[in-house]
C-alpha cells in the first residue's frame, strides 16, 4: 500500500464514497462529467445535456427503500445513467448493479410523466405550460396497455476498485441483453458497463486519447500534487480545480476527511486479511505440497523398484542359471564319461583274457560283465 494513500494528497480520492461525487456531482462539474460518460459511449450515444436527478430512490415500498445511486443523470434524449463508483469487493456486487439497473427501469412507468416534462425542460432550457398541458393531454389519449411500457435507456456504469471474480480479468467489460447462440443484441435498453481499475495498467505515455487519459488520472490521481504536463486538455485543468482538497468548502472538506478515514480504515484491513490469506494459503501450499510429494515418491519409487527388482532379477537369474546350468552339465557328462570308459576297459581286460584261454567264469569273477557280454567279444 502507497504511503500517498495513508497520508492524502493534493487531489481528493476518487474511489472514496464522497470524493467521486466531489469531481462528477455537482452543478458545476456537469461539463466534466458529459465529457467522461461521452467518452465511455463513445460510438454509442453522444451526450448534449443532461440534469443529475434525486439520487435517493424515495419508495413506499420498504423493500426498494433505501437505493442510493452515486451519481443518477437523465440526458436530454431521455435516456437514464446510472453511476457507481466502488472502493472494494462485497459479494453479490453483481447482484447489486442489476437489481440498481431494474430499480431504474421499473420506475420510468411509474414517473413517466415527470420525466418527460424532465426532458422537455432540457430541450428548451425553459418550460411551457401551454405544452406540458398538450403533452399531458396526448398521454392521457394514448395512455393504453403498450405504450406504457415503452422504455428510454438505462445505462449502468460501474467504477470498481477491485478484481470482481464474476467478470473477466480484464479493464472493461460490456454487457447487453443479446442471444446466446447469434450474439444480437435483443433489447437496446439495458446497458451495463464494468471498469475493474486493478486490470488498467498503461502509463501515461501509453494513453493516446483522452478515454484513457481520464482513467489514467481517476486512478492515480490521489497520489499527485499537480496534474502532469503531458495533460494539456482544458477538461484536466476543470478536473483540477473541482479536485483540489484546498478549494473544498468546510462541510465538503470535514465529509471528505470522515470519508478518507473510512477509506484508510478499509484498505488497512484488507491489507491485512491479505497477508493473512497469503500466509494461511502458503503454509496449506506446503503441507499439500508435502503429502502430496511423499504419496507421488512412494507411487514413483515402489514403481522404479519393481520394474528395476524385475530385470535385475532376469539378469541374475539368467546368469545363475546359466552357471548352474553348466556345472550341472559338466558334471553328469563326466560321470557318464567315465562310467562309459570303465565299461569299456572292462570289455578290453575281458577280451585280453579271453584270449589268453581263460574261461567265461574266470572272465565274469575278473570283470563282473555277464556271459552275454563276454561271447560278443
Amino acid at each position: 500500500m502507497r504511503n500517498e494513500e495513508l497520508t492524502g494528497g493534493h487531489f481528493v480520492n476518487p474511489f472514496t464514497d464522497i470524493g467521486f461525487k466531489i469531481i462528477f456531482g455537482q452543478p458545476a462539474s456537469k461539463e466534466l462529467l458529459i465529457t467522461l460518460l461521452n467518452e465511455l459511449l463513445a460510438g454509442e450515444h453522444q451526450i448534449k445535456n443532461l440534469t443529475l436527478l434525486d439520487k435517493e430512490n424515495h419508495s413506499d415500498n420498504m423493500a426498494d427503500a433505501g437505493i442510493i445511486y452515486d451519481l443518477y443523470c437523465l440526458t436530454a434524449t431521455g435516456e437514464y445513467i446510472i453511476v457507481e463508483m466502488q472502493n472494494r469487493f462485497h459479494s453479490n456486487f453483481l447482484d447489486r448493479t442489476l437489481f440498481y439497473m431494474c430499480r431504474a427501469i421499473g420506475r420510468q412507468v411509474e414517473n413517466i410523466r415527470e420525466k418527460r416534462k424532465k426532458e422537455r425542460e432540457l430541450r428548451t432550457d425553459e418550460p411551457d405550460q401551454e405544452e406540458e398541458n398538450d403533452l399531458m393531454l396526448c398521454e392521457e389519449k394514448a395512455d393504453y396497455y403498450g405504450a406504457r411500457y415503452k422504455l428510454s435507456s438505462v445505462y449502468g456504469i460501474f467504477l470498481m476498485n477491485f478484481r470482481e471474480p464474476g467478470l473477466e480479468a480484464k479493464f472493461r467489460t460490456d454487457t447487453v441483453i443479446a442471444d446466446r447462440e447469434s450474439g444480437k443484441t435483443v433489447n437496446p435498453h439495458f446497458r451495463q458497463i464494468y471498469l475493474q481499475f486493478p486490470y488498467f495498467t498503461k502509463e501515461l505515455n501509453e494513453c493516446e486519447t483522452l478515454y484513457d487519459k481520464l482513467i489514467y488520472t481517476l486512478k492515480n490521481m490521489q497520489h499527485w500534487n499537480r496534474m502532469p504536463d503531458a495533460l494539456k486538455e482544458q477538461v484536466f485543468n476543470r478536473l483540477e480545480e473541482l479536485a483540489a482538497v484546498a478549494n473544498l468548502s468546510m462541510e465538503d472538506r470535514i465529509a471528505y476527511d470522515k470519508a478518507l478515514d473510512r477509506y484508510r480504515v478499509s484498505r488497512i484491513v484488507e491489507e491485512d486479511a491479505r497477508r493473512a490469506g497469503w500466509k494461511q494459503g502458503l503454509e496449506e501450499g506446503l503441507k499439500e505440497g508435502r503429502e502430496k510429494g511423499m504419496t507421488e515418491g512412494m507411487k514413483k519409487g515402489m514403481a522404479e523398484g519393481m520394474e528395476k527388482g524385475m530385470a535385475e532379477g532376469m539378469e541374475k537369474g539368467m546368469a545363475e542359471g546359466m552357471e548352474k546350468g553348466m556345472a550341472e552339465g559338466m558334471e553328469k557328462g563326466m560321470a557318464e564319461g567315465m562310467e562309459k570308459g570303465k565299461s569299456e576297459e572292462k570289455r578290453a581286460i575281458a577280451h585280453n583274457l579271453k584270449a589268453l584261454g581263460l574261461t567265461s567264469e574266470q572272465i565274469q569273477a575278473a570283470t563282473g560283465l555277464s556271459a552275454r557280454e563276454i561271447d560278443l567279444l
